[in-house]
């Protein structure tokens, strides 16, 4: 039928056309920002999906970051004790030099003073109050610190604790390494005066500085196996971190060579569409011609 009034061709050419537009549009949009998902509208269920695994894996990421920095903590902790073995040693053959009756009062002197001295540099990194350690000035500062966190005193939990994992419930805790007690604190305790409490004359010298080896080796062994466990927990958490990110990118990244095929195909419709829209609105004046004869 032929019409003036309305162009039912042009009205279809135009839907048409704006569809077309439309979708050259969204094509456009995710290939600019390189996303899948630009509106809501375009996948909602994979945007509520894809927002619940992203709050997910910023929570493994913080976990990643607890673990490493207890590594650190451990690592620390370890180093200094690694020193302090060392300390051991000197302070176990200054004991056996002073119980040498060939050795005259000088030299013994000479090694007991070597011997106060790194006494000095154990209970300088350990720390502690007067009530734990004894002496007169307590050492609120020691060597032996990580983030201003002490290492080697204890608490009242019993140990450090740390969220390993993205869901409540995912902790670890870390043995305290308290060296204010037992055999090391028999070698940093001084009495009311300052003085230290064992020198390297005393009998009593060469069984307490192995005592206090053999306790030393039993909290690295301790922070050994944490240090074990973390580093385990920091390779799952990268795995899963892995994982998360590559099921993020399915649901959110655009796919380019499939969404630039799109693209070609919705420039292709829009060109033809607006021809065919200008044809369209050629017809109605056909009816001209008949109103001319």
């Amino acid at each position: 039928m032929s019409t003036i009034n309305t162009n039912i061709q042009a009205i279809v050419a135009a839907r048409n056309l704006n569809r077309s537009q439309e979708m050259l549009g969204r094509s456009l949009n995710r290939l600019s920002s390189g996303s899948k998902i630009v509106n809501p509208s375009d996948d909602a269920a994979g945007l509520a999906v894809s927002e619940k695994m992203d709050a997910q894996s910023l929570r493994v990421n913080a976990a990643v970051t607890n673990t490493q920095n207890a590594i650190s903590y451990v690592q620390t902790a370890d180093s200094f004790m690694g020193n302090m073995n060392g300390v051991l040693d000197r302070l176990g053959q200054l004991a056996s030099l002073s119980h040498d009756s060939t050795k005259s009062a000088t030299d013994i002197s000479l090694y007991q003073q070597e011997f106060q001295s790194l006494q000095d540099q154990l209970r300088s990194t350990i720390g502690g109050t007067t009530a734990e350690i004894g002496g007169t000035v307590a050492v609120t500062s020691p060597l032996g610190t990580f983030n201003g966190t002490a290492l080697f005193g204890s608490t009242a939990a019993g140990g450090t604790t740390l969220t390993i994992g993205a869901s409540a419930g995912q902790d670890m805790t870390i043995p305290d390494t308290d060296l204010r007690s037992g055999p090391m604190l028999s070698l940093i305790q001084q009495d009311a005066s300052g003085n230290y409490l064992l020198t390297a004359t005393d009998a009593n010298a060469i069984d307490t500085i192995t005592s206090a080896t053999q306790d030393l080796g039993i909290q690295r062994a301790t922070l050994g196996a944490a240090e074990s466990r973390l580093s385990l927990a920091a390779t799952t958490l990268q795995i899963q971190n892995q994982n998360l990110s590559s099921a993020l990118s399915s649901i959110r990244d655009v796919d380019v060579a499939q969404e630039s095929t799109q693209l070609a195909k919705y420039n292709i419709l829009v060109q033809s569409g607006t021809a065919m829209l200008a044809q369209a609105n050629q017809a109605p004046q056909s009816v001209l011609k008949l109103l001319q004869s």
